[in-house]
């Protein structure tokens, strides 16, 4: 489990279950390394500005972290984290690598 402040997916099911029961959803899949740790720090603080959307965490390495490791908007991907937006269980946007707090905000209010 990821040592930060948000609540954390820990499963295949949690995160079926996260996505099902929530319209707006952010997940950061990373690992705790120099270039998530910033977006660990990023979505902690927008946590409470952004209450439509749900702010989660998944360890890269995790087995079930495939769901997010796999998904065809990551398939590109070459850096952590992987972060991924839905709404209502679609996969709307996606990044990689570090994104700044206002990245972050110009994605939540375009697609949120």
């Amino acid at each position: 489990m990821l040592q930060t402040n948000l609540k954390h997916v820990l499963s295949r099911q949690d995160y079926d279950d996260i996505l099902a029961g929530n319209e707006n959803v952010m997940i950061c899949c990373g690992r705790m390394g120099p270039m998530c740790i910033p977006v660990y720090a990023s979505m902690k603080e927008l946590e409470g500005i952004y209450d439509n959307v749900a702010f989660y965490d998944m360890e890269f390495d995790h087995p079930d972290a495939s769901v997010i490791r796999n998904l065809p908007e990551c398939r590109g991907f070459m850096g952590l984290p992987f972060t991924v937006y839905y709404k209502n269980g679609k996969v709307v946007h996606a990044t990689s690598s570090i994104q700044s707090k206002e990245q972050i905000k110009e994605i939540l209010d375009n697609k949120f």
